[in-house]
């Protein structure tokens, strides 16, 4: 009874350790997208993200064929959305639901000035710096 309790004892310690050891955190970038043209002015640990209140399109989040010249989107990746209060700093949920795309329109109805959308990967694969869009 004691082997049987050791070997069960290996096999659950070494399926937690491979579970843990094969998650692969944040190892592929994406970049929010509006109609297919990347929301970040530049892509690196200075970037901003910003749109105007009167913006409009589809914005998707998606992992990107990144360039000196260009930022092309290529796979569209599952979000969800939270608004952060320009006066108050409260964060609070757009909608509980997962996207892949979405009218910009039918969240910025929903935001004022200075308030900022911020983007919710759903899978921690994705990478996802440039998170918070300022609403001018």
């Amino acid at each position: 009874m004691k082997n049987v309790r050791l070997l069960a004892l290996f096999l659950f310690c070494s399926t937690i350790a491979q579970w843990g050891l094969s998650q692969k955190l944040f190892t592929n970038c994406a970049a929010a997208f509006l109609d297919k043209k990347i929301v970040v002015d530049d892509y690196s640990p200075t970037g901003k993200c910003s749109l105007p209140l009167n913006a409009k399109g589809e914005l998707t989040v998606c992992t990107a064929d990144l360039s000196p010249t260009s930022s092309i989107p290529v796979d569209k990746i599952k979000f969800r959305i939270a608004v952060r209060d320009g006066n108050t700093k409260t964060l609070w949920m757009y909608s509980g639901d997962t996207f892949t795309k979405v009218n910009i329109r039918k969240v910025l109805d929903k935001c004022k000035k200075g308030d900022h959308i911020v983007l919710l990967t759903i899978d921690s694969e994705y990478a996802l710096p440039h998170n918070e869009i300022l609403i001018l």
